[in-house]
């Protein structure tokens, strides 16, 4: 009987236990604002309802809210690192340069050293907030940008495709939802062209996370001009200067080192378009290719050889 009951006793205990690190890993894995126990991951985003964008075949735009069981960046750091969390001031000089330069209007959200084993800074993570969208970047131990971090779900992060249909990368499938025709676009923003450049030619639109407009166009260079949800002007920027042809390619016409730095450098980026610039003989002077990462657009700009010229944050 005794023998029993320190069986008994034995077993409960053995149960509690596992009840106590199901109860744990659940919360780790739902409410954590740091360590996801999956993907060496990151939490950006508490759990909560967000809304997405998205066009149909009519050019009609959808806004869909959806609950998310909160937003990670993965693959921060090797197994055997140290992550501490540091302020934005003792970051180094070059990041802040950077985020100011390509992210107008950031506002910081957290950021961590990552240390080896050793001790030594191995590299940067920082979290910012880019027009309500969270994205997290790498920087080297000298600040020098290496790549933007793959954002997933907290329900898709041990899910070997890493995302579900209709979540917040549910773009990822690549049926191109968020891309408009050029005649659906919204009067408001057709007349602006005509009244403010008459002479550019309207190549491609889509609509943006947070229902903002991005069209490209040429005029004597290729351009990305933003506008609200209403049709009104956000900002201009040129992508490529002074060629006399653009012309649509498919992804799979791109140089491979082209698709090398894409792959490397925005992990699990969607293929938007790509353009292949030429002269008036038709020499081909570059590339400038069109990706969605994690829901912030960017168009990345390459010369003829397929080497890395620029990139460009769009919205």
């Amino acid at each position: 009987m005794k023998k029993l009951t320190k069986l008994h006793s034995l077993l409960f205990c053995g149960l509690a236990a596992l009840t106590v690190l199901a109860s744990c890993q659940k919360q780790s894995s739902l409410t954590s604002t740091d360590d996801s126990a999956f993907a060496n991951a990151i939490q950006v985003s508490l759990a909560g309802t967000t809304t997405i964008a998205t066009t149909a075949l009519n050019g009609t735009i959808t806004t869909t809210p959806i609950t998310t069981t909160g937003i990670f960046i993965i693959k921060c750091y090797k197994n055997g690192d140290k992550k501490d969390s540091v302020t934005f001031a003792s970051l180094p000089t070059a990041i802040g340069t950077y985020l100011t330069a390509n992210y107008a209007g950031y506002t910081f959200q957290k950021a961590f050293k990552i240390s080896t084993a050793a001790g030594a800074i191995d590299s940067y993570a920082v979290v910012i907030n880019f027009n309500g969208k969270p994205v997290g970047l790498k920087f080297d131990a000298s600040g020098n940008f290496v790549l933007v971090f793959e954002q997933r779900e907290g329900h898709d992060l041990n899910d070997d495709k890493g995302w579900h249909k209709g979540g917040c990368f549910g773009n990822r499938d690549g049926e191109h939802h968020d891309t408009l025709a050029v005649t659906a676009l919204p009067a408001t923003i057709k007349t602006y062209f005509a009244t403010n450049y008459p002479t550019d030619t309207l190549l491609h639109a889509a609509v943006n996370f947070d229902a903002t407009y991005v069209v490209i166009s040429t005029n004597k260079g290729l351009f990305a001009t933003a506008f609200t949800s209403g049709g009104t002007f956000i900002t201009r920027v040129q992508l490529f200067p002074h060629p006399e042809k653009h012309t649509t390619i498919a992804q799979s016409a791109l140089p491979a080192t082209v698709s090398t730095y894409l792959t490397g450098t925005y992990p699990a980026y969607v293929f938007n378009k790509a353009f292949v610039e030429k002269s008036s003989t038709g020499t081909v002077q570059g590339y400038v290719v069109l990706i969605t990462a994690n829901n912030t657009r960017i168009a990345v700009a390459f010369d003829a050889t397929g080497t890395f010229v620029k990139n460009v944050v769009l919205r």
